[in-house]
């Protein structure tokens, strides 16, 4: 049952106390990477964020309410990026080379995993009601996928016979599961083997482009 004491809305609070409240969010995921949702304890997180106790109970008066909150905190990094122009909005099934490709060149991906999955393989371990803010942020990542996939179809890039949501949970568990084996392996192999087989089949759908009517 989620606690009646509710912790204030970032929006709420000054420049002071937001900037507070993002500090102590940082300590709590790193902790929470590091030493698990159990051992993320105030004590720990008061003495790496370099607040009080009285400031964390403040922001954050329940364990749930700090869970929640490095939930929504991760999500925005993750989807963040992935909203960003980094990856060319994926506009085309370039974009998904090149967010594939970034993953990929990232020299410590296979040590220090997605921090978003490494939060969710987590907080499953767990009896705190946080599991339906954790599967929407995963449905987010998957729609920004699946939206662009729908995008290009729309516009003749990708076959109709696609199916744009399956494609894009497809993406999401060659991510999430070639992330994984390639922290076991200690090595990237598996992270790129799994993105590019995927990105491989899903262009199995592209659509011939026209040739040009000056030709």
């Amino acid at each position: 049952m989620k606690s009646t004491t509710a912790a204030p809305e970032p929006r709420q609070l000054t420049a002071k106390g937001q900037a507070t409240r993002a500090r102590i969010l940082e300590h709590a995921a790193a902790l929470i990477y590091a030493e698990g949702v159990h051992a993320t304890n105030n004590d720990k997180l008061r003495r790496a964020a370099g607040v009080s106790g009285s400031q964390i109970n403040h922001y954050f008066p329940t364990k749930e309410s700090l869970v929640l909150a490095v939930i929504e905190w991760q999500a925005e990094r993750v989807l963040g990026l992935h909203r960003g122009e980094q990856f060319d909005g994926f506009e085309s099934l370039e974009g998904f080379r090149k967010w594939a490709a970034f993953y990929i060149g990232y020299e410590r991906a296979y040590h220090e995993g997605c921090s978003l999955g490494s939060l969710a393989s987590e907080i499953i371990k767990t009896d705190l009601d946080v599991h339906d803010e954790l599967a929407a942020a995963f449905a987010q990542w998957r729609e920004i996928f699946r939206d662009a996939l729908l995008r290009l179809q729309r516009q003749g890039r990708l076959s109709n016979e696609a199916d744009a949501e399956k494609l894009a949970g497809l993406l999401l568990a060659a991510f999430q599961g070639g992330m994984l084996l390639a922290q076991v392996a200690r090595g990237i192999s598996p992270l790129r083997d799994a993105l590019e087989t995927a990105l491989d089949y899903i262009e199995t759908f592209a659509t011939p482009r026209p040739r040009s009517a000056n030709r």
